[in-house]
């Protein structure tokens, strides 16, 4: 008999119980081929070895019972984008999975996993391998990243090789609540980008995209107007039900205990600053979202509230208004971080990026001058510009990050820019949506999404393996 201690590497929506173990009968160890990654603290312990029971004593009919392996791909709800870091596991056959908590929550890479028999992370390919798993007829699988979560069943597990799990169907996140769990973003619409359109093509069902009052895990709200007045999208078109999308001033801005309710807010560029929504009293509304573990990404022209509403914030860097880039300029992709060297290679394996450490960008903006250390971390840059910049939160922890909950990132990057999406009032959402291939600013995007809804961890800090304690 071993015991096998993982430490806890992936936030899966329930507190830690560091040092909590259980004893199988048999031996075995749960990694990702290598690629398994964070260890930030606490351990739990996977019953190990193949067998021919999920439950109970595990019996292996292999000398080796490491040589009973599961593989395969993670994909995007749509199963046609690879995606990092994402865990996958065997659970113990007829245990009921935690609940996963809804809106703001502190969830910090320092959680524990649920009790399973093998455990990975995928790599920059979006790959696994799972070994030590029990040789049976459906097998359960359970795969997840923050708040989205996906269990699937795998036909049959064959002793003493590896089974090869090739069909994106049964290894992708789910499209919708009857799939699987998935987190509820609040949408805010502007006229000059389309990350609604983004968020559809990712492979979140149209029938998820709803109103407030709906039971979608999409609500959609409208922002600011352009400087010629036009609002993005802010009505559905028939077929979702018609209705008009509320404003996101008075229904989020003002209203801390609703924003609370999600787990993301998303704020597509809007054209210009709107600094008359960029209230202190509205800033107090985001920063306490983000501070209490909500998610936030900002579009361009969003660091106006950085500078204007939020003062703590304005020490995450240097920002200002200024002219698009020439069209498709090269940028930087920082390999200095952990994180930043698999995004870039998973930039190039998902055909984003020619070379690793480059991105070219279509449409790249120049609000975003500086990210100051270690407030923010600058992820893709160029010539005194900021592509792509996280932060976690609170701000004022910055010097001690075990205190900090929740997570935001700015971009300047734009939807519209290869693509055709767009987001115009006198166009109801989806009409404005193309249904193309993703472009490369779209799966850079993509990543920075399933990231932000990942748990919160120092974005300097090394990624280690499981340990095992024989």
């Amino acid at each position: 008999m071993r015991k096998l201690l993982l430490a806890c590497g992936v936030w899966l929506g329930f507190a830690c119980s560091a040092g909590a173990t259980r004893d199988g009968a048999g031996s075995g160890a749960s990694n990702s081929g290598g690629n398994a990654q964070q260890n930030h603290g606490g351990s739990i312990s996977l019953m190990t070895g193949g067998s021919t029971s999920l439950g109970g004593q595990i019996a292996s009919s292999c000398d080796d019972p490491l040589s009973t392996k599961v593989s395969g791909t993670v994909y995007s709800p749509a199963g046609n984008l690879p995606l990092y870091n994402v865990v996958v596991y065997v659970p113990v056959a007829g245990e009921a999975q935690p609940d996963i908590p809804e809106g703001a929550t502190c969830d910090k890479c320092s959680g524990s996993m649920a009790r399973g028999v093998a455990v990975a992370l995928t790599d920059e390919a979006g790959k696994f391998t799972l070994e030590g798993v029990p040789e049976d007829d459906n097998v359960p699988l359970v795969i997840q990243v923050g708040k989205w979560r996906r269990e699937v069943t795998i036909p049959h597990v064959a002793p003493c090789t590896t089974t090869a799990l090739d069909d994106p169907e049964l290894t992708r996140l789910p499209k919708n609540q009857a799939e699987g769990h998935l987190p509820k973003i609040a949408m805010v619409t502007g006229h000059s980008d389309a990350l609604e359109c983004l968020l559809r093509k990712l492979g979140i069902d149209d029938a998820e995209f709803t109103l407030d009052s709906g039971a979608g895990r999409v609500n959609m709200f409208y922002g600011c107007a352009s400087k010629s007045g036009v609002f993005g999208a802010n009505t559905f078109a028939p077929n979702l039900g018609g209705g008009a999308f509320p404003n996101a001033v008075s229904s989020l801005y003002a209203d801390p205990a609703k924003l609370g309710t999600y787990d993301m807010l998303v704020l597509s560029c809007e054209g210009h600053g709107c600094d008359d929504q960029k209230t202190p009293e509205n800033g107090a509304t985001l920063k306490g979202y983000a501070d209490a573990g909500g998610r936030i990404l900002f579009d361009h022209m969003h660091f106006r509230w950085f500078v204007k509403a939020i003062e703590e914030w304005e020490q995450i860097g240097e920002f200002d208004t200024g002219d698009d880039f020439p069209a498709n300029t090269s940028f930087t992709v920082e390999t200095g971080f952990p994180k930043g060297a698999a995004f870039s290679q998973w930039l190039v394996n998902v055909g984003a990026s020619k070379a690793p450490g480059q991105l070219v960008i279509a449409k790249a903006q120049k609000s975003a001058k500086v990210a100051n250390a270690p407030v923010a971390q600058p992820w893709v840059s160029g010539t005194g510009a900021i592509q792509y910049m996280s932060v976690n939160t609170p701000v004022e922890m910055a010097a001690t990050p075990e205190n900090q909950c929740g997570r935001f990132i700015h971009t300047d990057l734009h939807v519209a820019g290869n693509s055709t999406s767009s987001s115009d009032q006198g166009t109801p959402f989806p009409g404005g949506c193309d249904n193309g291939e993703l472009t490369p600013e779209e799966k850079a995007l993509a990543f920075m999404i399933f990231d932000l809804s990942n748990c919160v961890m120092q974005e300097d800090q090394k990624p280690k393996p499981p340990v095992i304690v024989k």
